[in-house]
């Protein structure tokens, strides 16, 4: 048992923050997976801007690191770009 209060309300704010990064990795995989198994282009274009915010806020949060998104945007980009030819 913790015996601080200081250190009781932190496990209380880790478990909150925990289980919100959860919900927002959730979404964010589910809305790659999305974006990247479309078999439309147009479809594939209208979630990819959606991923793409999804991503950008992800990063701007810390949730994941900058690059990584940067990353992720470009490659589902390019599986977009090969449903055109």
């Amino acid at each position: 048992m913790l015996r601080h209060k200081s250190a009781q309300k932190r496990a209380r704010q880790t478990i909150k923050k925990t289980e919100k990064n959860k919900k927002n990795r959730a979404l964010l995989k589910g809305s790659i997976k999305r974006s990247a198994s479309s078999t439309d282009k147009a479809a594939g274009m209208e979630e990819f801007k959606k991923t793409t915010a999804i991503l950008d806020r992800a990063a701007g949060k810390g949730l994941i690191h900058k690059n990584k998104a940067a990353n992720t945007k470009s490659k589902i980009a390019k599986l977009l770009n090969k449903l055109a030819k």
